[in-house]
């Protein structure tokens, strides 16, 4: 009886000790800084973002879940995590159509940038050196860097060849639910950024820089996306046997002696010379994605626009589950495109129904004769 007294004791103090906190012992491993707060589960309020400059030289992308398209980085690790994530913005000529290549304005060196993925209710603090004015290689071998230099370097398209285009750049992640007049804030050449947000909500969101002309930065090449993988998951889940990442996105050049150039005027009337997934017209028809008959596969369809739809199928295949904006609340069956606007994406599944060819394609043909087409090859079916 005198034990169980002297329990109730403590159990009494430590109460009246932690009633003293402001944060709720719930959520207290959520929050990190002085005037975040807690509504609905979700975390607000993070701190301001800081800018300032650095020596840095470093690899311009790093963190361990950082991938190149198609690829999506899995998440080996249970629960929340707190990423470290850096992509600076450098400039690259790439090619985007055979004997068509261009000086991009780029996160990370690739046009899209690198595919962060993370779990619903992770926290990012990224980081952002604006070296626009520095000429950065990203085609040799780097320590330190993310995963995502592997995957770039065994690209045959791009072909980076570092450039210089000093500009005012910033980063608008639609992932972070937070004050943009702060966090998506510009930054001169030579300045780094950085600041917090947390993946309150699941989702396939695009980021791109909120610069202006919004529309030419990210015709020019800043845009990528950011996977936030639902807390419990799909239903799905276990049944997936390949997933893949494809974004589309549309180019606005023109040819100005031997040298493609952005034409300004085109992208307002949203006459596009070359819409493509993955940042190349080959990305996906050179190499196209591989399966089997009677495989599950899922892929995340991202159309950053910046101003044109997509109407995303796959010819010979009905789509088994849709989750528009990649929301598990979303869940739609049986489809057989799936239209969406810019900057909106999708998850979608479908099982490969036998051993052949099967184009994926923006139904708007129009676009798919720009390049928005590529492939997935199937393979004879793999007895489990």
């Amino acid at each position: 009886m005198k034990t169980q007294s002297r329990r109730l004791c403590k159990l009494a103090m430590v109460s009246l000790l932690l009633g003293s906190m402001v944060i709720p012992v719930a959520n207290a491993q959520k929050l990190k800084h002085e005037g975040e707060f807690i509504v609905d589960g979700m975390v607000f309020g993070l701190p301001k973002a800081k800018v300032f400059t650095e020596d840095y030289s470093g690899p311009p992308v790093v963190g361990e879940y950082l991938s190149a398209l198609p690829h999506l980085q899995k998440l080996d690790y249970k629960g929340n995590k707190e990423h470290h994530v850096r992509m600076d913005v450098i400039s690259q000529k790439v090619e985007i159509a055979p004997g068509v290549s261009y000086t991009a304005w780029t996160f990370g060196g690739s046009v899209p940038g690198p595919t962060l993925h993370v779990r619903e209710g992770d926290r990012v603090v990224f980081t952002m050196k604006n070296r626009s004015d520095e000429a950065v290689v990203v085609t040799d071998p780097v320590k330190g860097g993310s995963p995502y230099f592997e995957q770039l370097q065994a690209n045959p398209y791009q072909k980076n060849v570092p450039a210089i285009t000093p500009m005012p750049h910033s980063m608008d992640f639609h992932s972070g639910t937070v004050a943009a007049d702060d966090k998506w804030r510009s930054i001169a050449p030579g300045e780094t950024i950085e600041f917090e947000w947390v993946a309150n909500y699941p989702g396939v969101y695009m980021y791109h820089c909120g610069t202006a002309s919004v529309l030419m930065h990210s015709a020019m090449g800043q845009y990528g996306a950011v996977v936030v993988s639902p807390k419990k998951g799909f239903s799905t889940d276990k049944k997936v046997d390949h997933e893949f990442v494809v974004v589309q996105s549309e180019f606005y050049l023109e040819k100005i002696g031997t040298e493609y150039v952005y034409d300004h005027t085109a992208a307002m009337a949203r006459d596009a010379s070359h819409v493509a997934f993955n940042g190349h017209v080959s990305a996906l028809s050179k190499t196209p994605l591989r399966a089997n008959a009677g495989d599950r596969v899922r892929l995340y369809v991202l159309n950053v626009g910046p101003s044109g739809t997509s109407s995303f199928h796959v010819i010979g295949a009905i789509f088994d589950r849709v989750w528009y904006e990649a929301s598990p609340e979303n869940e739609w069956r049986g489809m057989q495109t799936v239209l969406l606007g810019a900057s909106n994406a999708a998850v979608i599944e479908f099982i490969v129904p036998e051993e052949g060819l099967y184009k994926l394609v923006d139904h708007e043909f129009a676009d798919a004769e720009r390049g928005a087409a590529g492939a997935l090859i199937a393979g004879p079916r793999v007895k489990r």
